[in-house]
């Protein structure tokens, strides 16, 4: 089975702009899991990896591209 890559500066950026971004929009998390269904909790702590698809996901909830998200990650 293929050993799965782990960049963790990479993830520790990707959710600190998740977590800014909805602290920004004033969304809590119980509000962002009754709206789309994601354990927003889980991946904020860490404990759960984030897919493109669900990353897509969330940035169409904030109105955000992805290519704007990708910006902001990497000025973090």
């Amino acid at each position: 089975m293929p050993k799965h890559l782990q960049n963790t500066v990479l993830s520790k950026r990707i959710v600190f702009c998740i977590k800014e971004i909805r602290k920004t929009k004033n969304i809590t998390l119980e509000v962002f899991y009754f709206d789309t269904g994601i354990h927003l909790a889980r991946i904020e702590q860490g404990k759960q990896n984030i897919t493109i698809a669900t990353l897509s996901h969330i940035c169409d909830y904030f109105e955000i591209s992805l290519s704007t998200f990708f910006l902001l990650v990497e000025e973090k």
